[in-house]
């Protein structure tokens, strides 16, 4: 029997968003814009001729994929959970938990890569300026773990990111971008494009084929996505509308609907534009040079605006790929405490800043050495990163329209394998991806199932609500002169007579006196992969039994934890009688850590002994039978 699912969910209300969805837009572009820095250079390497039309696919992508899943997802995660707190909560279990895990070890992956690829080529924009010292050339690693070192040591100070400072940054660094690529493209010759059309042709003769090396090549350019995760996740700052309620805050959907539209045109604008100026007139023997490799629009600031304005724009790209690598400390530090812990899949200290900034800031040194700060090697890992997190959005938005049964949903159907293709023809092409995104995964699973061992006998109850009922007998309980005597009682074994039974048989094993009252209490686990919970109380007054009704997240975790509640409760300490089990101490332990069962009368009085060490305050634990 389960307890009526009717009463509401306890949650909290959050502040309203305070500014305009376009200043929050230049937040999120640190991290989407900042690729213009580096994606037409990668581009040139991983597609070449093809990379105009590769750039013009995975613009279509954006538009007519990305686009309306994450306006999806946004409408169902107004406070910024994104599609992880979606998964969450469309899986429920294990399995659920589990495939969290995965998505945060890859996009852990994909923040890591951000800080480290971002700061790379920051280091390349400094080294590649002609105003650079003589005696910084050959230093890009040490010089990135530099830049690295600093984000890390703002971060430990206690650094936020200002949106005053994010808009004139981003706004600044488009528009240079703009003004080079207005500049660069009226040189571009009718003989530029033939030559680049005939030397395209000549690989790929046939228009299917060419299609289909363009379909297989775009993926290799998703640096070019980035962001749009982050422009879920920030939008509860989206100022909303006088009529939005907490429940549905529709001025602040709509809002970011229009931020990832605008995100998405854009960034499209640029991509189109940097992939034809980019290909066409930097000279071929030069895509893989330290001139152009990471830096490709900034050759172009050079060679056609001159040493001054090349050194504008550097200064702006150094500047904007620093907040790009804030920003993903910033994400870092925000999904670590919001998910981890609450899953029971992290130390406490892990909601602390400074142990997680240092913590990431020697993730990112040890990746900078294991890459050498090279921009292109760590490309792999980023892309993969970013379209784990896609596809994961995008099974979100299908389960979401399949459980609504939304007309939609056959679109979702054909977007998931999509989605998919894009990831697995990226890994394919770029398998180092996958590597450095499963030492991430390797170590988030080790660790967390690690954490949650080490904290299973914590109370693991935020707090209690009780009904009607539930209240009135707390109230006779701490009225009446007997002592407090509570019977657990496992809920499937219930039944009219049962109780009579299970009490004659607890009486008679522990010698309570047959005036004292018995109520009895038993816990339903819902979901048995929740860490922590707030715990619903049901009283249920009935003529052979009066009983406590719990919803939570493991038996003997809540049973020390109601019996703590009601000594504070009441002003005296509670007894509790069980029977012993007939499992055996392993086989109890296994369904403890996975179902939050098992020998429950042991696991009990444990989680009270290490919660309550003073013995004169701890609940008495009775067994019998």
């Amino acid at each position: 029997m389960k307890p009526p699912a009717s009463l509401p969910a306890s949650g909290h209300l959050e502040d309203e968003g305070r500014y305009p969805w376009w200043k929050v837009l230049c937040l999120t572009g640190v991290d989407l814009f900042s690729s213009l820095g580096y994606q037409p250079g990668i581009a040139l390497l991983a597609a070449g001729l093809l990379s105009p039309l590769a750039n013009l696919a995975l613009v279509l992508f954006a538009f007519l994929a990305v686009y309306p899943v994450y306006r999806r997802v946004a409408e169902e995660s107004p406070h910024g959970e994104g599609s992880i707190g979606l998964l969450t909560r469309l899986i429920p279990g294990w399995r659920g938990k589990v495939l969290v895990l995965v998505v945060l070890g890859f996009m852990a992956t994909d923040f890591m890569i951000t800080i480290t690829l971002s700061a790379a080529d920051a280091a390349v924009h400094i080294l590649g300026n002609p105003l650079a010292p003589s005696w910084l050339q050959g230093h890009q690693v040490g010089l990135t773990l530099l830049l690295i070192g600093l984000l890390g040591f703002v971060f430990y100070l206690g650094f936020r990111e200002a949106i005053g400072l994010a808009v004139p940054i981003t706004l600044g660094y488009l528009f240079l971008n703009g003004v080079v690529l207005l500049s660069a493209l009226p040189h571009v010759r009718p003989e530029h494009l033939e030559n680049w059309w005939q030397r395209l042709l000549a690989h790929q003769p046939d228009p299917l084929g060419l299609a289909l090396a363009t379909l297989l090549a775009f993926p290799k350019l998703a640096l070019g996505l980035s962001g749009y995760e982050t422009g879920v996740a920030v939008m509860p700052l989206i100022r909303g509308m006088p009529g939005d309620t907490p429940e549905r805050p529709w001025g602040r959907i709509r809002g970011t609907h229009r931020l990832l539209f605008a995100a998405a045109a854009v960034m499209g604008i640029f991509l189109l534009g940097a992939g034809f100026a980019t290909t066409l007139l930097i000279p071929q023997e030069l895509w893989g040079s330290e001139e152009v490799s990471g830096r490709a629009i900034s050759f172009l600031a050079h060679r056609y605006l001159g040493k001054d304005f090349g050194t504008l724009y550097d200064l702006f790209s150094i500047v904007i790929l620093w907040f790009a690598g804030a920003s993903a400390m910033a994400g870092l530090l925000t999904i670590v405490p919001r998910y981890l812990p609450r899953f029971g899949m992290a130390p406490e200290w892990a909601r602390r800043r400074q142990p997680m900034v240092l913590f990431f800031t020697g993730v990112a040194f040890a990746l900078t050495l294991l890459f050498q700060a090279r921009v292109e090697a760590q490309a792999a890992a980023y892309a993969t990163g970013v379209l784990v997190v896609m596809a994961s959005a995008a099974l979100s938005a299908l389960l979401l329209a399949e459980q609504e049964k939304r007309p939609e949903r056959g679109y979702y159907r054909l977007l998931l394998p999509v989605f998919a293709y894009v990831l697995v023809a990226n890994i394919l092409e770029r398998p180092d991806g996958v590597k450095i995104a499963s030492f991430f995964i390797a170590a988030t699973l080790i660790i967390s199932l690690l954490s949650r061992t080490l904290r299973a006998f914590e109370l693991r109850v935020e707090g209690f609500q009780l009904d009607e009922m539930a209240e009135q007998f707390v109230s006779q309980l701490k009225t009446q002169e007997a002592p407090i005597r509570l019977v657990a009682h496992r809920p499937e074994r219930g039944g009219r007579g049962v109780y009579w039974e299970k009490e004659r048989r607890i009486r008679e094993a522990t010698h309570i006196p047959v005036g004292d009252p018995i109520y009895f209490v038993e816990v339903f686990v819902q979901d048995p992969s929740e860490f922590t919970a707030q715990a619903r109380v049901w009283g249920v007054d009935r003529p052979e039994a009066r009983i406590f009704r719990i919803l939570g997240t493991a038996a003997p975790n809540t049973l020390a934890a109601f019996l703590l509640y009601l000594r504070n409760r009441t002003g005296r300490r509670p007894h509790i009688y069980f029977e012993w089990s007939d499992e055996g101490p392993l086989q109890a332990a296994l369904d403890f850590l996975l179902f939050g069962e098992g020998d429950v009368p042991t696991l009990t009085h444990e989680i009270l002994r290490r919660t309550e060490p003073d013995r004169s305050q701890r609940p008495f634990v009775h067994v019998g039978g």
